[in-house]
Protein backbone atom coordinates (compact mmCIF):
# COMPACT_ATOMS: atom_id res chain seq x y z
CA UNK A 1 0.00 0.00 0.00
CA UNK A 2 1.28 3.36 -1.01
CA UNK A 3 2.16 6.09 2.04
CA UNK A 4 -0.95 7.44 3.37
CA UNK A 5 -0.18 9.81 6.34
CA UNK A 6 -0.71 13.02 6.88
CA UNK A 7 0.56 15.48 10.06
CA UNK A 8 -1.81 17.27 10.71
CA UNK A 9 -0.39 20.28 13.18
CA UNK A 10 -2.55 23.32 15.08
CA UNK A 11 -0.32 26.00 16.45
CA UNK A 12 -1.41 28.12 19.39
CA UNK A 13 -0.21 30.97 20.65
CA UNK A 14 1.21 28.67 23.89
CA UNK A 15 0.43 25.15 22.63
CA UNK A 16 0.51 22.79 19.68
CA UNK A 17 -1.90 20.11 18.71
CA UNK A 18 -0.43 17.58 16.53
CA UNK A 19 -1.74 14.37 14.82
CA UNK A 20 -0.79 11.49 12.27
CA UNK A 21 -3.43 10.44 10.54
CA UNK A 22 -4.21 6.83 8.17
CA UNK A 23 -6.16 9.03 5.15
CA UNK A 24 -7.30 5.40 4.02
CA UNK A 25 -8.11 4.15 7.29
CA UNK A 26 -9.17 7.39 9.42
CA UNK A 27 -6.93 6.19 12.50
CA UNK A 28 -4.50 8.96 14.71
CA UNK A 29 -1.44 6.71 14.42
CA UNK A 30 0.08 9.30 16.70
CA UNK A 31 -1.42 12.34 18.29
CA UNK A 32 -0.90 14.87 21.07
CA UNK A 33 0.08 17.91 22.52
CA UNK A 34 2.54 20.64 22.97
CA UNK A 35 1.63 22.66 26.20
CA UNK A 36 3.12 26.05 28.36
CA UNK A 37 5.25 26.82 25.29
CA UNK A 38 5.19 30.35 26.57
CA UNK A 39 6.00 29.26 30.02
CA UNK A 40 9.41 27.69 32.12
CA UNK A 41 8.54 24.06 31.56
CA UNK A 42 6.85 23.18 28.22
CA UNK A 43 5.98 19.61 28.02
CA UNK A 44 4.55 17.37 25.35
CA UNK A 45 1.93 14.71 26.05
CA UNK A 46 1.16 12.02 23.67
CA UNK A 47 -0.26 8.81 22.54
CA UNK A 48 0.76 6.06 20.46
CA UNK A 49 0.19 2.37 20.03
CA UNK A 50 -2.76 3.18 22.96
CA UNK A 51 0.04 4.19 25.55
CA UNK A 52 0.64 7.70 27.06
CA UNK A 53 3.69 9.27 27.42
CA UNK A 54 5.15 12.37 28.05
CA UNK A 55 8.31 14.33 27.18
CA UNK A 56 9.89 17.45 28.70
CA UNK A 57 10.88 20.88 27.04
CA UNK A 58 13.60 23.12 27.68
CA UNK A 59 12.50 26.64 27.59
CA UNK A 60 13.68 28.95 24.50
CA UNK A 61 12.35 29.00 20.89
CA UNK A 62 9.13 26.89 22.33
CA UNK A 63 7.74 26.28 19.05
CA UNK A 64 10.54 25.84 16.95
CA UNK A 65 11.79 23.35 20.13
CA UNK A 66 8.65 21.34 19.96
CA UNK A 67 8.17 21.25 16.30
CA UNK A 68 11.82 19.63 16.90
CA UNK A 69 11.02 17.13 19.65
CA UNK A 70 8.12 16.40 17.74
CA UNK A 71 10.43 15.67 14.19
CA UNK A 72 12.52 13.40 16.62
CA UNK A 73 9.34 11.42 17.88
CA UNK A 74 8.33 11.06 14.26
CA UNK A 75 11.28 9.73 12.95
CA UNK A 76 12.27 6.87 16.13
CA UNK A 77 8.70 5.60 16.03
CA UNK A 78 9.70 5.30 12.04
CA UNK A 79 6.54 7.15 11.22
CA UNK A 80 8.39 9.97 8.75
CA UNK A 81 8.50 7.77 5.57
CA UNK A 82 4.85 7.62 5.49
CA UNK A 83 3.84 10.94 5.37
CA UNK A 84 3.12 12.68 2.43
CA UNK A 85 1.81 16.13 3.36
CA UNK A 86 1.43 18.35 6.51
CA UNK A 87 -2.05 20.37 6.89
CA UNK A 88 -1.91 22.94 9.20
CA UNK A 89 -5.12 24.84 10.78
CA UNK A 90 -4.99 28.57 9.97
CA UNK A 91 -7.99 30.44 11.72
CA UNK A 92 -8.15 33.34 9.59
CA UNK A 93 -8.45 33.46 5.85
CA UNK A 94 -10.21 36.68 4.97
CA UNK A 95 -11.17 36.92 2.01
CA UNK A 96 -8.33 35.17 0.52
CA UNK A 97 -9.35 31.95 0.81
CA UNK A 98 -12.41 30.32 -0.28
CA UNK A 99 -11.20 26.53 0.19
CA UNK A 100 -8.02 25.05 1.67
CA UNK A 101 -4.21 25.45 -0.59
CA UNK A 102 -0.87 24.25 -0.92
CA UNK A 103 1.28 26.77 0.90
CA UNK A 104 3.61 29.30 -0.66
CA UNK A 105 5.35 32.15 -0.14
CA UNK A 106 2.20 34.35 -1.80
CA UNK A 107 0.18 32.25 0.49
CA UNK A 108 2.11 32.88 3.82
CA UNK A 109 2.29 36.51 3.02
CA UNK A 110 -1.80 36.75 2.58
CA UNK A 111 -2.06 34.88 5.97
CA UNK A 112 0.26 37.89 7.36
CA UNK A 113 -2.11 40.18 5.84
CA UNK A 114 -4.81 38.95 7.51
CA UNK A 115 -3.17 38.76 11.39
CA UNK A 116 -4.58 41.79 11.66
CA UNK A 117 -7.95 40.62 11.88
CA UNK A 118 -6.84 37.46 14.24
CA UNK A 119 -4.28 38.54 16.04
CA UNK A 120 -4.28 35.80 18.89
CA UNK A 121 -4.21 33.49 16.22
CA UNK A 122 -2.69 33.45 12.72
CA UNK A 123 0.19 34.33 14.28
CA UNK A 124 0.77 31.37 16.03
CA UNK A 125 -0.32 29.42 13.05
CA UNK A 126 2.27 31.12 10.77
CA UNK A 127 4.87 30.04 13.61
CA UNK A 128 3.70 26.44 13.06
CA UNK A 129 3.55 26.51 9.50
CA UNK A 130 7.67 28.17 9.20
CA UNK A 131 8.55 25.19 11.43
CA UNK A 132 7.34 22.77 10.06
CA UNK A 133 8.74 24.25 6.50
CA UNK A 134 12.04 24.07 8.17
CA UNK A 135 11.52 20.48 9.70
CA UNK A 136 9.66 18.81 6.81
CA UNK A 137 11.05 20.66 3.77
CA UNK A 138 10.68 18.16 1.57
CA UNK A 139 6.76 17.74 2.13
CA UNK A 140 3.83 19.61 0.71
CA UNK A 141 2.58 21.98 3.38
CA UNK A 142 -1.06 22.78 3.04
CA UNK A 143 -3.06 25.37 4.96
CA UNK A 144 -6.69 24.30 5.77
CA UNK A 145 -8.96 27.51 6.88
CA UNK A 146 -11.86 27.94 9.68
CA UNK A 147 -13.52 31.04 7.85
CA UNK A 148 -13.34 28.97 4.14
CA UNK A 149 -16.64 27.35 4.62
CA UNK A 150 -18.52 30.37 5.31
CA UNK A 151 -16.94 31.88 2.09
CA UNK A 152 -20.78 31.46 0.77
CA UNK A 153 -22.62 33.42 2.86
CA UNK A 154 -24.42 36.60 1.04
CA UNK A 155 -23.78 39.78 1.86
CA UNK A 156 -26.86 40.56 3.30
CA UNK A 157 -25.49 38.29 5.84
CA UNK A 158 -21.92 38.77 6.33
CA UNK A 159 -22.38 42.73 6.00
CA UNK A 160 -21.94 44.44 9.32
CA UNK A 161 -24.27 48.15 9.23
CA UNK A 162 -21.29 50.23 8.91
CA UNK A 163 -19.87 53.01 6.57
CA UNK A 164 -19.69 50.27 3.67
CA UNK A 165 -16.29 52.08 2.87
CA UNK A 166 -14.63 49.79 6.31
CA UNK A 167 -15.59 46.85 4.66
CA UNK A 168 -13.82 47.82 0.81
CA UNK A 169 -10.93 49.36 2.46
CA UNK A 170 -10.19 47.19 5.58
CA UNK A 171 -12.05 44.23 4.95
CA UNK A 172 -14.80 44.66 8.23
CA UNK A 173 -17.66 42.38 7.75
CA UNK A 174 -18.30 38.78 9.26
CA UNK A 175 -16.58 35.92 8.57
CA UNK A 176 -17.57 33.13 10.72
CA UNK A 177 -15.10 30.19 11.96
CA UNK A 178 -15.05 26.27 12.95
CA UNK A 179 -15.86 26.04 9.22
CA UNK A 180 -13.78 22.91 9.55
CA UNK A 181 -16.15 21.40 12.21
CA UNK A 182 -19.46 22.82 10.47
CA UNK A 183 -18.36 21.12 7.62
CA UNK A 184 -17.20 17.40 8.95
CA UNK A 185 -20.82 17.42 10.83
CA UNK A 186 -23.47 18.67 8.27
CA UNK A 187 -21.53 16.49 5.50
CA UNK A 188 -21.63 13.53 8.04
CA UNK A 189 -25.36 14.45 8.96
CA UNK A 190 -26.33 13.57 5.20
CA UNK A 191 -24.59 10.01 5.08
CA UNK A 192 -25.96 9.17 8.30
CA UNK A 193 -29.36 10.18 8.12
CA UNK A 194 -29.78 9.37 4.38
CA UNK A 195 -30.81 13.34 3.61
CA UNK A 196 -30.95 14.76 0.22
CA UNK A 197 -28.38 17.63 0.25
CA UNK A 198 -30.29 20.00 -2.35
CA UNK A 199 -33.06 20.13 -0.05
CA UNK A 200 -31.54 19.85 3.59
CA UNK A 201 -31.92 22.38 6.12
CA UNK A 202 -29.72 22.22 8.93
CA UNK A 203 -28.30 23.99 11.97
CA UNK A 204 -25.05 23.17 13.78
CA UNK A 205 -24.21 23.84 17.00
CA UNK A 206 -20.37 23.53 17.66
CA UNK A 207 -20.30 24.32 21.52
CA UNK A 208 -16.90 23.75 23.46
CA UNK A 209 -14.70 26.77 25.26
CA UNK A 210 -15.63 28.60 22.01
CA UNK A 211 -19.31 28.29 20.30
CA UNK A 212 -20.65 28.91 17.37
CA UNK A 213 -23.68 27.97 15.30
CA UNK A 214 -24.12 27.83 11.39
CA UNK A 215 -26.98 27.88 9.59
CA UNK A 216 -26.27 25.23 6.28
CA UNK A 217 -28.48 25.20 3.25
CA UNK A 218 -28.19 22.47 0.50
CA UNK A 219 -24.61 21.76 1.71
CA UNK A 220 -23.54 25.99 2.06
CA UNK A 221 -22.86 28.52 4.86
CA UNK A 222 -25.53 30.55 4.58
CA UNK A 223 -25.55 32.64 7.66
CA UNK A 224 -23.44 32.09 11.32
CA UNK A 225 -22.89 33.48 14.45
CA UNK A 226 -19.36 34.23 14.67
CA UNK A 227 -18.19 37.76 12.66
CA UNK A 228 -14.78 39.37 12.15
CA UNK A 229 -13.29 37.69 14.90
CA UNK A 230 -14.07 34.87 17.25
CA UNK A 231 -16.20 36.93 20.06
CA UNK A 232 -19.56 38.07 18.24
CA UNK A 233 -22.10 35.60 18.96
CA UNK A 234 -23.26 32.94 21.49
CA UNK A 235 -22.11 33.12 25.10
CA UNK A 236 -19.12 31.04 25.38
CA UNK A 237 -16.22 29.43 27.85
CA UNK A 238 -14.85 32.82 28.73
CA UNK A 239 -15.90 35.11 25.50
CA UNK A 240 -18.98 37.56 26.18
CA UNK A 241 -20.86 37.08 22.85
CA UNK A 242 -23.27 39.50 21.07
CA UNK A 243 -23.25 42.28 23.53
CA UNK A 244 -24.17 46.35 23.14
CA UNK A 245 -21.53 47.78 21.29
CA UNK A 246 -22.33 51.05 23.54
CA UNK A 247 -21.05 49.28 26.82
CA UNK A 248 -17.13 49.49 25.26
CA UNK A 249 -17.58 53.46 25.43
CA UNK A 250 -18.91 52.93 28.71
CA UNK A 251 -16.00 50.94 30.14
CA UNK A 252 -13.58 53.09 28.90
CA UNK A 253 -15.19 56.30 29.65
CA UNK A 254 -16.93 56.01 32.63
CA UNK A 255 -15.10 53.27 34.13
CA UNK A 256 -11.43 54.12 32.82
CA UNK A 257 -10.70 51.19 31.21
CA UNK A 258 -7.95 51.15 28.23
CA UNK A 259 -8.57 48.99 25.12
CA UNK A 260 -6.21 46.87 25.98
CA UNK A 261 -8.59 45.97 29.27
CA UNK A 262 -11.41 45.51 27.69
CA UNK A 263 -10.60 43.13 25.08
CA UNK A 264 -9.30 41.35 27.94
CA UNK A 265 -12.77 41.36 29.71
CA UNK A 266 -14.68 40.65 26.54
CA UNK A 267 -12.20 37.66 25.62
CA UNK A 268 -10.83 35.69 28.99
CA UNK A 269 -12.86 37.30 31.93
CA UNK A 270 -16.78 36.94 30.91
CA UNK A 271 -19.18 34.36 29.23
CA UNK A 272 -19.50 31.29 31.37
CA UNK A 273 -16.62 32.19 33.98
CA UNK A 274 -17.73 36.08 34.01
CA UNK A 275 -21.16 35.00 35.26
CA UNK A 276 -20.47 32.12 37.59
CA UNK A 277 -17.61 33.70 39.04
CA UNK A 278 -16.64 29.82 39.50
CA UNK A 279 -14.81 28.49 36.02
CA UNK A 280 -15.00 28.23 32.58
CA UNK A 281 -15.90 24.28 32.41
CA UNK A 282 -19.28 23.38 31.70
CA UNK A 283 -18.56 20.25 33.79
CA UNK A 284 -17.41 22.48 36.96
CA UNK A 285 -20.71 24.74 36.30
CA UNK A 286 -23.49 21.42 36.17
CA UNK A 287 -22.05 20.46 38.78
CA UNK A 288 -22.08 23.39 41.21
CA UNK A 289 -25.58 24.06 39.44
CA UNK A 290 -26.77 20.60 40.70
CA UNK A 291 -25.10 21.50 44.30
CA UNK A 292 -27.62 24.79 44.38
CA UNK A 293 -24.82 27.40 43.35
CA UNK A 294 -27.31 30.25 42.19
CA UNK A 295 -24.38 31.82 39.75
CA UNK A 296 -23.81 28.42 38.30
CA UNK A 297 -26.97 27.90 37.95
CA UNK A 298 -27.48 31.07 35.94
CA UNK A 299 -24.81 30.78 33.63
CA UNK A 300 -26.27 27.56 31.86
CA UNK A 301 -29.96 29.30 31.99
CA UNK A 302 -28.23 32.36 29.94
CA UNK A 303 -26.20 30.22 27.77
CA UNK A 304 -29.21 27.77 26.33
CA UNK A 305 -31.48 30.87 26.55
CA UNK A 306 -29.19 32.16 24.32
CA UNK A 307 -28.09 29.33 22.02
CA UNK A 308 -31.54 28.64 21.43
CA UNK A 309 -32.92 31.99 20.52
CA UNK A 310 -29.96 31.59 17.70
CA UNK A 311 -30.78 28.37 16.59
CA UNK A 312 -34.46 29.28 16.55
CA UNK A 313 -33.38 32.57 14.28
CA UNK A 314 -31.44 30.57 11.51
CA UNK A 315 -34.68 28.89 10.70
CA UNK A 316 -35.33 32.46 8.94
CA UNK A 317 -32.46 32.15 6.31
CA UNK A 318 -33.27 28.37 6.17
CA UNK A 319 -37.24 28.46 5.49
CA UNK A 320 -37.23 26.34 8.46
CA UNK A 321 -35.48 23.15 10.29
CA UNK A 322 -35.10 19.65 9.50
CA UNK A 323 -32.02 18.75 11.44
CA UNK A 324 -30.10 20.35 14.80
CA UNK A 325 -26.69 19.07 15.30
CA UNK A 326 -24.61 19.20 18.06
CA UNK A 327 -21.10 18.42 18.17
CA UNK A 328 -18.13 19.82 20.23
CA UNK A 329 -16.90 19.03 23.95
CA UNK A 330 -20.13 20.63 25.63
CA UNK A 331 -22.32 19.67 22.86
CA UNK A 332 -21.29 15.94 22.82
CA UNK A 333 -20.99 15.21 26.48
CA UNK A 334 -23.44 17.58 28.07
CA UNK A 335 -27.10 16.03 27.84
CA UNK A 336 -28.31 18.59 30.40
CA UNK A 337 -27.12 21.82 27.61
CA UNK A 338 -28.89 19.69 24.73
CA UNK A 339 -32.06 18.80 27.15
CA UNK A 340 -32.24 22.39 28.03
CA UNK A 341 -31.70 24.03 24.67
CA UNK A 342 -34.44 21.73 22.99
CA UNK A 343 -37.27 21.96 25.56
CA UNK A 344 -36.92 25.78 24.09
CA UNK A 345 -37.55 24.79 21.04
CA UNK A 346 -40.64 22.67 20.97
CA UNK A 347 -42.75 25.47 18.61
CA UNK A 348 -40.25 24.71 16.29
CA UNK A 349 -41.69 20.31 16.69
CA UNK A 350 -39.02 19.21 18.40
CA UNK A 351 -39.33 16.65 21.15
CA UNK A 352 -36.50 15.44 23.08
CA UNK A 353 -35.88 11.58 23.55
CA UNK A 354 -34.20 11.68 27.52
CA UNK A 355 -33.19 7.88 27.20
CA UNK A 356 -31.67 8.86 24.04
CA UNK A 357 -30.16 12.11 24.63
CA UNK A 358 -28.28 10.49 27.49
CA UNK A 359 -27.07 7.86 25.96
CA UNK A 360 -25.41 10.19 23.14
CA UNK A 361 -22.59 11.28 25.02
CA UNK A 362 -18.29 10.53 25.17
CA UNK A 363 -17.93 10.08 21.63
CA UNK A 364 -21.72 8.56 21.11
CA UNK A 365 -23.44 9.40 17.91
CA UNK A 366 -27.35 9.21 18.17
CA UNK A 367 -30.41 11.13 17.64
CA UNK A 368 -31.72 12.28 20.52
CA UNK A 369 -35.36 13.33 19.38
CA UNK A 370 -38.48 11.21 19.29
CA UNK A 371 -39.81 9.64 15.67
CA UNK A 372 -42.12 12.28 14.80
CA UNK A 373 -40.18 15.50 15.65
CA UNK A 374 -37.42 17.45 13.46
CA UNK A 375 -33.94 15.49 14.01
CA UNK A 376 -31.99 16.48 16.53
CA UNK A 377 -28.84 14.71 16.38
CA UNK A 378 -25.07 14.06 18.43
CA UNK A 379 -22.47 14.19 15.58
CA UNK A 380 -19.05 13.84 17.09
CA UNK A 381 -16.74 16.28 14.86
CA UNK A 382 -13.42 15.71 13.69
CA UNK A 383 -11.66 18.81 12.48
CA UNK A 384 -7.95 16.75 11.75
CA UNK A 385 -9.81 14.43 9.95
CA UNK A 386 -10.72 17.19 7.64
CA UNK A 387 -7.82 18.80 7.14
CA UNK A 388 -5.55 15.72 6.39
CA UNK A 389 -7.58 14.78 3.49
CA UNK A 390 -7.88 18.15 2.46
CA UNK A 391 -4.04 18.15 2.41
CA UNK A 392 -3.82 14.80 1.25
CA UNK A 393 -5.40 15.60 -1.74
CA UNK A 394 -4.23 18.44 -2.59
CA UNK A 395 -0.63 16.99 -2.28
CA UNK A 396 -1.41 14.40 -4.70
CA UNK A 397 -2.96 16.88 -7.46
CA UNK A 398 1.05 18.07 -8.00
Amino acid sequence: MSSSHVLVLNCGSSSLKFAIIDIHSGSEVLSGLAECLAEQQPLIKYKYDGEKQTITLSAGDAHQVAITRLVELVKHLNLDKQLIAVGHRVVHGGEHFTHSVRITPEVIEAIKQTSALAPLHNPANLLGIEAAQTAFAALPQVAVFDTAFHQSMEPTAFLYALPYSLYKEHGIRRYGFHGTSHYYVSTQAHKILGLDKDNSRIVSAHLGNGCSVTAIKKGLSVDTSMGLTPLEGLMMGTRSGDIDPGIFAFLVNQLKYSPTQVDLLLNKQSGLLGISELSNDCRTIEEAAAQGHEQAQLALDIFCYRLAKQIAAFAVPLGGLDTLIFTGGIGENSDEIRRKVVSQLGFLGLTLDDEKNLAARFGQLGIITTTNSPCAVVIPTNEEWVIATDAATIAQEQ
